[in-house]
C-alpha cells in the first residue's frame, strides 16, 4: 500500500468527530499541492426538498456569499457530479454560463480546482473538491497525483457523509427481500399487479402482499412513492 495513503487511514481511523476527519483530509489535501477543499453532500430525502451538507474551508465571506446567491443550484461542478463520477478540473469552459460564480471564487483565490462525486447504496450523494491559487493543473501533475486525490474523494465521502448527518437526517436502512426486489423493478417499469402475477406465475394476492410489505418498509402512502424510493436509494437498478 501506498505509505501515504496508509499514514492518512491511520489518521483517520483516530478522528472521531467531523471536525477532526476534516482536518486530517485537509492536511492530506495540502500533501497534494491544494490549499483548500471541499465536502458536500446531498442527502435523498425528502424528495420534494432534499437537504445539502457542507464542510470546508474555503474563507469565510466566498462561503456567504456562495450560500446567499444560491450558486449551489447553478454550480456547474455539483451538476457534473450529479451526472457522472468522472473527475473534473474546473477551467473557463466549465463556468462558462456562470461567469459571476467564476469570478467570485477567483476573487478569493479559489481559481484552480478539481472536483469529484461519490454514491453510495442509500442514495446519498457525496461531492469532494479541492482548491488553490496557484499553478493551473497540468497533465503531468494529474497522472502524479490523480490516484491520491481519488483516494481522499472516497474516503471523504465514506467518512464525512456520516458524520455530517445524524441518524435521524439519513434515509433509514431498509432491507428488501428477493422477490420484494423483484416486483419493485416491475412496478418501476410500470406493471400492474395482475401483469406482474402473469410474469412471475404467482398469485395476484401474493403480489399484493409483497406490494403491502414494501409500502410498510418505506413508511410511504402507496407503492408509486415505495418504488421512487427505492430508486432513489439505490435499492432497484
Amino acid at each position: 500500500m501506498d505509505a501515504w495513503i496508509e499514514d492518512l487511514s491511520t489518521k483517520l481511523q483516530q478522528a472521531h468527530d467531523k471536525e477532526a476527519v476534516f482536518a486530517q483530509i485537509l492536511e492530506a489535501a495540502r500533501d497534494v499541492g491544494f490549499d483548500h477543499c471541499a465536502y458536500g453532500v446531498r442527502l435523498p430525502l425528502p424528495i420534494a426538498s432534499p437537504r445539502f451538507l457542507l464542510i470546508n474551508n474555503y474563507p469565510v465571506p466566498w462561503r456567504e456569499r456562495y450560500a446567499a446567491a444560491g450558486y449551489l443550484a447553478t454550480d456547474p461542478t455539483v451538476a457534473h457530479g450529479r451526472r457522472t463520477q468522472n473527475p473534473l478540473v474546473w477551467s473557463d469552459a466549465v463556468f462558462a454560463d456562470t461567469p459571476e460564480l467564476w469570478d467570485g471564487a477567483h476573487s478569493f483565490g479559489l481559481s484552480v480546482g478539481w472536483s469529484q462525486s461519490s454514491f453510495d447504496a442509500n442514495g446519498v450523494m457525496g461531492m469532494f473538491s479541492l482548491a488553490r491559487s496557484g499553478e493551473a493543473i497540468t497533465a503531468r501533475e494529474l497522472e502524479a497525483k490523480e490516484l491520491r486525490m481519488r483516494y481522499l474523494a472516497c474516503v471523504a465521502h465514506h467518512m464525512l457523509s456520516r458524520t455530517l448527518s445524524s441518524s435521524s437526517e439519513r434515509a433509514p436502512e431498509i432491507f428488501l427481500t428477493k422477490r420484494e426486489i423483484e416486483i419493485l423493478k416491475w412496478l418501476a417499469d410500470g406493471k400492474s399487479s395482475r401483469e406482474i402475477s402473469d410474469i412471475l406465475h404467482i398469485a395476484f394476492d401474493t403480489v399484493n402482499f409483497h406490494v403491502k410489505n414494501v409500502i410498510a418498509k418505506f413508511g410511504t402512502p402507496n407503492k408509486t412513492a415505495a418504488v421512487v424510493r427505492a430508486v432513489l436509494m439505490g435499492l432497484v437498478d
